[in-house]
């Protein structure tokens, strides 16, 4: 009967034990994957939520500053993109 020499047994089984180790990571990443993919889900149908009961609240095309919390109405928003837009005139 044959037999590794203790170098070939080691190297072999080095490489066996990284690999299964390796496998493990990937499948506790995988799981992490799941779960933030499943915090995802639940955070669109928390904000669709909030979205619903805003637009039934401020109206549906009310315009909301993400920064300022400002909600203007269609009109106002308009209106200010208007003034912002506006060419400058030359003052004689």
């Amino acid at each position: 009967m044959k037999k590794l020499s203790e170098k070939e047994l080691s190297s072999i089984q080095e490489s066996q034990r990284l690999f299964n180790q390796t496998k493990m990571q990937l499948g506790d990443k995988e799981l992490e994957k799941q779960a933030l993919l499943a915090k995802i889900t639940e955070i669109k149908e928390e904000f669709a939520k909030s979205e619903s009961e805003l637009i039934e609240k401020y109206g549906k095309d009310s315009t909301i500053n993400m920064e300022t919390g400002e909600v203007l109405t269609k009109e106002e928003s308009d209106a200010k993109k208007e003034l912002e837009t506006k060419p400058l005139e030359k003052v004689e």
